[in-house]
């Protein structure tokens, strides 16, 4: 086997293994409000929002055609990949093991970023696609998820007021499963997405495939079945924090914020952006608490997930440049991959493995 070839292995390997710890990191965003409203029990939960993560990944292709062609240049080699993958992995792991809901999708981003910038500086940078197709709408959908959640909120609220809390409560508790099925769903279609462009441009800096070319069918079911696993797998931590933490949820505020998610996600993903679905979720969550009262928000939690969010780009750029620094001690050829997926299997297995064990917390 060629060098070459064992290096893009490794990089389909690395990014799948990326795609499950943003299964398992992103699971809150699809299933805490749920679970913390008992609409659904909890492993009930997971496995329905597993199995609509895994079908919204053949929806649409447009967020995967973005992360192949508008951050960096298609030039850049399966070493810078894999480094800005273990970037990426190496935040998500340690966000998950702090409870904080950090953007998966940042943190493969910046580690990608980073990477780039220390192996071919600014020029393989695509500055214009990101600002446009990751920053502006970093900004923007959460703040419109907040909106929506609000509003959302204050109708349901309106209607609903003068009626017996026990139906009320299951109704909500019903239509629950409808929203947090659409937003499981649109998970898919933009999570999954991030994965498939980066084996895509694995494949093309390779040479398999030619500039410009369509995600392969078996990428796409590769990255859809990895972040399903990782999904049902569950980031019990990350569930407390979005599900309990940030506002004591009912029924009513579950169904308002599990909408606004998925109808951001799901005309951004239309539109090829790669948001935080994290980021777009939170912000329903927190729109549906200040839309009953701005007080019902614990703001001391938001602003310790805010700065979560602000440190994921550059801290997962950070860790990606050193990666690649690390790969170039061992020449171009797959040893410095090698080495360093060694050190993070024996770090994994030795610390990390025991404590996905985690049990649900909330009933």
């Amino acid at each position: 086997m060629m060098d070459g070839d064992l290096v893009l292995i490794i990089v389909v390997v690395t990014a799948l293994a990326f795609d499950f710890t943003n299964g398992f990191h992103d699971t809150a965003n699809v299933v805490a409000t749920s679970i913390s409203t008992r609409a659904v029990a909890p492993r009930t939960a997971v496995g329905i929002a597993a199995i609509l993560n895994f079908a919204g990944a053949f929806i649409s292709l447009e967020v995967a055609a973005t992360v192949a062609g508008d951050v960096v240049r298609e030039g850049i080699s399966p070493t810078v990949i894999y480094a800005g993958l273990i970037g990426a992995i190496s935040w998500n792991l340690t966000t998950w093991w702090l409870g904080l809901p950090s953007s998966s999708s940042h943190a493969l981003i910046g580690g990608v970023v980073g990477a780039t910038l220390a192996a071919a500086g600014t020029d393989a940078v695509l500055g214009e696609g990101i600002l446009a197709k990751v920053l502006i709408p970093a900004i923007v959908a959460p703040i419109v998820a907040f909106l929506i959640g609000g509003l959302a909120v204050m109708i349901a609220y309106r209607i609903v007021g003068r009626l017996r809390p026990g139906p009320v409560t299951r109704g909500f508790r019903i239509g629950q499963l409808l929203s947090g099925g659409m937003l499981a769903l649109a998970h898919g279609t933009n999570d999954a997405q991030k994965t498939m462009g980066v084996i895509l441009l694995a494949l093309i800096a390779n040479g398999n495939l030619p500039p410009g070319s369509e995600v392969p069918l078996w990428v796409v079911i590769a990255a859809a079945s990895a972040i399903a696993l990782g999904t049902y797998t569950g980031g019990w931590r990350i569930i407390r924090t979005m599900g309990s933490r940030v506002i004591s949820m009912d029924a009513a505020q579950g169904f308002s914020a599990q909408g606004a998610g998925a109808a951001v996600i799901l005309a951004s993903s239309h539109y090829g952006f790669p948001l935080s679905t994290t980021h777009v979720i939170s912000g329903g969550v927190m729109g549906a608490g200040a839309g009953k009262r701005i007080s019902a928000v614990r703001w001391g939690v938001a602003g310790s997930m805010l700065v979560a969010w602000l440190l994921t780009l550059p801290a997962a750029a950070s860790i990606g440049a050193l990666a690649y620094l690390i790969t170039e001690l061992f020449g171009d050829g797959a040893l410095g991959p090698i080495v360093i997926s060694g050190c993070l299997i024996v770090g994994l297995a030795g610390f990390l493995i025991p404590r996905l064990r985690d049990r649900p917390a909330i009933a």
